[in-house]
Parts: C-alpha cells; sequence; structure tokens
C-alpha cells in the first residue's frame, strides 16, 4: 500500500496497480532508501510486465541517485536473482513483479545479498528511510553506476543445473512459462538435458503474463502424449506439475514426493516446514513416513525462517512455492522441477505412481471479495466458523484467511466427504459476504 511518501510492505513487498497505486515515483523513492539502507551494489531483475521496465529502471535511478552501484539483470525469475546476488557480490537485492497477479498489477520486494527474503525489521527500516527527506545525496564519482548483466538467464540456468542435472534423455515434457519470468530460461535449463521438449507460454508481450496460462491455469494444460507438464507462475518461483495422465500434482504433494525421496536417502536434515493451507492427508503421510514437520502461518517469509531456524532442507507451500534448501535460498520453480523430474529418473516411477504418496481430502476454496478485510473477525463470522467446526468434527477442518496483497477473505475447508466440504465452505462464505455488506461487527 503507498500513500505519498509512505510506503508499507505487505506480506511479498509492495505492490499496488501500476502507475496508480504504486507509481515511478515510489519506486524511485524505494531506490534511494533501498542505496542507503545496503549500500551497494544491487542487482535488480523483473518480470515480463509492461510496467515493468518503467518501475526497475526508476528503482535503479533512485538507487544510483543514493549512490549505489545498480547491476540490471533485466527480465528473470525472482528465485534467479536471489541466486545471482551472492555470486555477483551484491549487498542486497530487489524484484519487480506481481507474481500471479493479473498484469496491471506490479509490485517491489526486496532480498538480502545471500538472496533471502527481509526480515520485517529491515522492511521497517526502508519504510523509515522513504519517509526521510532530509539528507545529502551524493555527487560527482559518488553517483552509482547502472550496469547491465549480459545473458543473465544463461548464468542462472548454469548456476543451477551445476548442482541439479537429473538424467532425463528422451524424456517427453511440456513446459508452460505463464508468459513470465521464467520463458526464456526454463526453456534453456531444460534443453540442455536432452529432453524432448514442448514449451507454451513463452510469447510474452507485456499483457500477456498469467492470462490463460501458468500456474494459475495448470488445469488447462494438456499433457497428453507427455510423461510430465510443468506450469510455472509469473515471476517463475513457484511451478505445479501434470502427470502422465492428465492429473495435477499439487505444492502438497510434490512436497511429499520430495520429501520421502530425501528421507530414503536419509539427506532429509531438520525435517520439513509447510503452512496452514498444506491439506490434511499430507501431514496424514508425513506421519506414517515418520518425517517431521513444523507449520507455519501462510506466506513464504515465514516458511523460509522456519527452515533456516531448524535447519530444515525443505518447505514450501501447496501452491507450488518449493524451497529445496541444498539448492536454493527461496522458493524456486525451476530447482523444483528439475529435483521432482530427478526423482522420477532415479526410480524409474512414473510421476502418477510418486504422487500416490499421500491421499488428498477433498478441498473446497472460496475467495470472498470484501470492503475490508477485518471482516474475518466479525462476531456473525468467528461464530460461523465455529459452527463449521463443530460439524467437521475431528474428520475436517476449516481454515479463515484474509489474503494479504489483495481485498479478499480465502475460506477453506476440509472433509472426508466433498459434499460436506462445499456445503461448509458454501455457508461461511455467505456470511462473511453479507457481513461485508453491513460492515464489520
Amino acid at each position: 500500500m503507498v500513500e505519498g511518501r509512505r510506503i508499507s510492505f505487505g506480506t511479498d513487498g509492495v505492490r499496488g496497480v501500476a502507475n496508480a497505486g504504486l507509481g515511478p515515483e515510489d519506486a524511485l523513492a524505494l531506490g534511494i532508501a533501498a542505496a542507503r539502507a545496503f549500500g551497494g551494489p544491487l542487482v535488480v531483475g523483473r518480470d515480463t510486465r509492461l510496467s515493468g521496465g518503467m518501475l526497475s529502471g526508476a528503482l535503479a535511478s533512485g538507487a544510483a541517485s543514493g549512490g549505489a552501484c545498480i547491476l540490471d539483470l533485466g527480465v528473470l525469475p525472482t528465485p534467479g536473482v536471489a541466486a545471482l546476488a551472492p555470486r555477483l557480490g551484491s549487498s542486497g537485492a530487489a524484484v519487480v513483479s506481481a507474481s500471479h497477479n493479473p498484469y496491471p498489477d506490479n509490485g517491489i520486494k526486496f532480498l538480502s545479498g545471500e538472496g533471502r527474503k527481509l526480515p520485517d525489521v529491515r522492511e521497517k527500516e526502508l519504510e523509515r528511510l522513504v519517509g526521510e527527506e532530509d539528507f545529502e545525496r551524493p555527487t560527482g564519482a559518488d553517483i552509482g553506476a547502472i550496469e547491465q548483466v549480459p545473458d543473465a538467464p544463461g548464468i542462472y540456468a548454469e548456476a543451477v543445473l551445476s548442482r541439479l542435472r537429473p538424467p532425463a534423455e528422451g524424456v517427453k515434457l511440456l513446459l508452460d512459462c505463464a508468459n513470465g519470468a521464467a520463458y526464456e530460461v526454463a526453456p534453456l535449463a531444460f534443453s540442455e538435458l536432452g529432453v524432448e521438449l514442448t514449451v507454451i507460454g513463452d510469447n510474452p508481450d507485456g499483457t500477456n503474463i498469467n492470462e490463460g496460462v501458468g500456474s494459475t491455469h495448470v488445469e488447462k494444460l494438456e499433457s497428453s502424449g507427455y510423461d510430465v507438464a510443468f506450469a510455472f507462475d509469473g515471476d517463475g518461483d513457484r511451478v505445479l506439475a501434470v502427470d502422465e495422465e492428465g492429473r495435477v500434482v499439487d505444492g502438497d504433494r510434490i512436497i511429499a514426493i520430495l520429501a520421502r525421496d530425501l528421507a530414503e536417502r536419509g539427506a532429509l536434515d531438520g525435517g520439513i516446514v509447510v503452512t496452514v493451507m498444506s491439506n490434511l492427508g499430507f501431514f496424514k503421510a508425513m506421519d506414517d513416513l515418520g518425517v517431521p514437520y513444523e507449520v507455519t502461518p501462510v506466506g513464504d517469509r515465514h516458511v523460509a525462517e522456519a527452515m533456516q531456524r531448524r535447519g530444515a532442507s525443505l518447505g514450501g507451500e501447496q501452491s507450488g512455492h518449493v524451497i529445496h534448501a541444498r539448492y536454493a535460498t527461496t522458493g524456486d520453480g525451476l530447482v523444483t522441477a528439475l529435483a521432482l523430474l530427478d526423482v522420477m529418473a532415479r526410480s524409474g516411477k512414473p510421476l502418477s505412481e510418486l504422487a500416490r504418496v499421500m491421499d488428498q481430502y477433498p478441498q473446497t476454496l472460496v475467495n470472498v471479495r470484501v470492503e475490508d478485510r477485518a471482516v474475518a473477525e466479525a462476531r456473525e463470522v468467528r461464530e460461523a466458523v465455529a459452527r463449521a467446526e463443530r460439524r467437521l468434527g475431528s474428520e475436517g477442518r476449516i481454515l479463515l484467511r484474509p489474503s494479504g496483497t489483495e481485498p479478499l477473505v480465502r475460506v477453506m475447508v476440509e472433509h472426508l466427504e466433498g459434499s460436506v466440504c462445499r456445503e461448509v465452505c458454501e455457508e461461511v462464505a455467505e456470511v462473511v459476504a453479507s457481513s461485508s455488506e453491513v460492515g464489520v461487527s
């Protein structure tokens, strides 16, 4: 949320409609603040949105005005920026992207020089610095330079493949790059493996990112004739898969497959970390496998912080945001896809068989558009949730969560019986919607 020169960080950086809620003036101010907070050099990357050049250019100009040298990576997935930040000796990194949001939106998020999400205290520092105007800007030779980094996608692909290169020659593979930040690097990396590759969603025009393609539309992937299909999101930090029988393999199943493989090889240090959104079937499968886990609130930052604290090898979210600590500091769709392909190759099993590591409880999710996300705490909403919990009993659960980036309240219900899921979810969603219309009580 941006108001004048006041900028507030949400769950994943600063977001808004480009040139309205988030303008070049805001990016300029954030760039100046980043130079003062991090020093330099700073690496900057972006996704394929039309507004990306405008905002990243303003951000880089602000940072240069603050005295920081800028290394511009161009269009590159968020995990690519994270991977190259330490490799290029940066003190910090910035990504201009709104991930899975529609193309008119955009956002700015910052990473440390080690390629990790910033803790709250560092974001608060940036907010404070944006609000300060009484400081002396450098002049002359102290102004920062802006340099282009040639072939950043190639450097990133090489860095990943040097550590994770599955024996996948001849595998029939479909990639959906969401017309987003992975459109160049993902096909480049997989073509190095000798797979039989088909690519869609690799023709970004600035306005078609996530439009009918990518992980937010994975159910549209026609995987007939392929051993596996992978669908990235707009900034390339998430990936979902589709098996050879056309069934979607979500983040829970991907994490479960990778966790079992690591556990069998004695390489699952510190257990795994997932969020409250993981399916009940996932937790039952981990219990059966004897895999320890920690559950955090929704958000990859919470997952990453818990993983660091406990030294966990693996963590992530149902959405396909997976952190494989051996290969990445943040969620990385390319690493996740390669790791899953590696398990398939070493086991000799098709993805459909590997995915049977867990049974998925029926789940219903309804996004309720609201005027004020605080409606989730309204008395009548809390009462509706309590009624739902009594009905679901021990064979189900309900989760009510305000979105951190959109005016939505998400109602999620799981139960052994799909019909119960739908009924309970719709009933609570109706209460949320009606409470939003009359205001929060």
